[in-house]
């Protein structure tokens, strides 16, 4: 098999995997793919150096959380939303409405704490090897961690009170 078809090959069995968590990186299935697109060309590009990484998934997770990164620092007008989530994402969830006010406070929390989040919780990494991904220490994910979830507790309970008025 060459290389071009070793890259293929990958890419086509990890594509759900990659759109998953770039989902519950930036909560929009259309800028998902986008992340997605933009970090398998990267990938193409560093194909020969990446096939050869110990944990492949790992190289390209990393690859993923960076290109997201980048893309919170940008500027707004470099982003354009022209909808919500398509309703196939609300579905997934078993809990619908619980879904829909945790994605709504993933929102609202700093693109930094969210990317901690999603790696330590979606992804399920370890302190250090997210610390790895974001190119951190083990502190600042410990410390992004705590805020995030901080920060999520207070907008879900801000949540829950204005329901129950």
């Amino acid at each position: 098999m060459n290389t071009d078809e070793e890259y293929t090959a990958y890419v086509s069995g990890r594509l759900l995997w990659l759109r998953r968590i770039a989902d519950a990186l930036c909560r929009d299935w259309h800028r998902a793919d986008d992340l997605v697109q933009t970090a398998i060309t990267r990938l193409y590009v560093k194909w020969r150096h990446a096939r050869k990484a110990a944990d492949l998934d790992s190289y390209v997770r990393v690859i993923l959380v960076r290109v997201f990164l980048k893309e919170q620092r940008a500027g707004w007008f470099s982003r354009t939303r022209l909808s919500a989530a398509p309703p196939e994402a609300a579905a997934r969830a078993g809990d619908a409405d619980l879904a829909m006010d945790l994605h709504r406070a993933l929102d609202l929390v700093s693109p930094r704490q969210r990317a901690t989040l999603v790696l330590r919780f979606h992804c399920d990494l370890s302190v250090e090897q997210t610390a790895a991904v974001l190119g951190c220490s083990t502190g600042t994910v410990k410390t992004q961690t705590a805020r995030g979830l901080a920060a999520l507790r207070a907008l879900l309970d801000m949540a829950a009170t204005k329901e129950d008025r």
